[in-house]
């Protein structure tokens, strides 16, 4: 199936082949279902000790979301799920001890949170240039978006992070142990089976 440059990511082609009525509704709809799952996988979430930092399927919704609807509406689909929290709406990951609303993006976690929108861009602009169609490029382009979101993260925690105004920095030591060395080995694991769902969708996509 031959797709023009302004149909290069998978929303794109679904919208191509006729499968909605409304590009406008289409996209809005992709928007919110996006921003819903992140707030579904959200609630997912396990305690990890001696971090604040807690285990969620966050990352790998976010990544999958930006090679699935490109980087417009991969970035705008984290930035309404950032705002409905921000409103005070309960999607932020259940916790006894991370601010609430809008407090949750100067806490401990607000590095990982505000960079979801850059993240999702990111891999969306990759996956418009063809990288979701192949499993290792698009391994390539889920890891690129995983190593920005870790980055952000861990900077935050050791530099800038506040917790209900009482600093939470921790030195990039401690903010490596709490924010990276607990989860990394289980988000790549994830993005290694995660990577496969987009080629694996064009494959079908090509057979029809």
């Amino acid at each position: 199936m031959a797709l023009s440059a302004a149909q290069a990511t998978l929303f794109d082609a679904f919208v191509a082949r006729g499968t909605v009525s409304s590009t406008t509704l289409a996209r809005g709809g992709a928007v919110v279902f996006m921003a819903a799952l992140t707030a579904l996988a959200a609630q997912v979430s396990v305690s990890i000790p001696l971090t604040q930092v807690p285990f969620t399927m966050q990352p790998m919704i976010v990544l999958l979301g930006g090679l699935a609807l490109g980087p417009h509406l991969g970035a705008y689909s984290q930035l309404l799920y950032l705002a409905a929290g921000i409103a005070g709406l309960p999607v932020f990951a259940a916790s006894v001890t991370l601010p609430p609303g809008a407090l949750r993006l100067l806490g401990p976690t607000g590095g990982y949170l505000m960079v979801y929108p850059i993240a999702a861009g990111l891999v969306g602009y990759l996956a418009a240039r063809g990288f979701d169609r192949r499993y290792l490029t698009s391994v390539l382009a889920m890891a690129t978006g995983l190593t920005v979101i870790y980055a952000s993260g861990v900077l935050w925690l050791a530099l800038f992070a506040t917790a209900m105004g009482e600093s939470a920095a921790v030195g990039f030591g401690a903010a490596l142990a709490a924010g990276l060395y607990p989860f990394v080995l289980t988000d790549v694991l994830k993005l290694v089976v995660a990577a496969g769902v987009l080629p694996g969708v064009w494959r079908i996509i090509g057979r029809a």
